[in-house]
This record gives structure tokens, sequence and C-alpha cells, in this order.
């Protein structure tokens, strides 16, 4: 499975990452996001744009699984 280690990066970038990975199309596939900002700008666009994920929360880190 695909991950996309965006940790400690300043949005946008986590979201072009996610963007990015979404247009190669290897599903599924994992982001990982060390603040709230990229969290929730993540979790915007996802929806906005009808993507399939699952987030968890651990130790302050959120990991996002992306499925088709």
């Amino acid at each position: 499975m695909k991950t996309v280690d965006a940790r400690g990066l300043s949005c946008p970038e986590p979201v072009l990452l996610v963007r990015q990975a979404i247009a190669e199309g290897e599903f599924p596939f994992v982001v990982l996001v060390d603040d709230a900002t990229p969290n929730e700008n993540i979790r915007r666009f996802a929806t906005n744009n009808g993507h399939k994920f699952e987030v968890v929360e651990e130790a302050g880190e959120y990991k996002f699984t992306f499925t088709k």
C-alpha cells in the first residue's frame, strides 16, 4: 500500500500530495499528517470531491486511508 508522508509539511502541500496520489489511481493509499490544519484541509478536500476515506488519530498524528 502506498504511503504519503506529509508530516511536517505546511498547507497546501499535504492537500496537493493527496490530489496527486488520487490522480495516480493507486488505491488504497495512506496519508500521514501531524498537524490539525492539514487534517482539516484534507478532510474538506476529500469530502467536497466525493472521495472515500477513514481517519485515525494516534498520538497527535492523523492517518488517512483512502479507498476507491
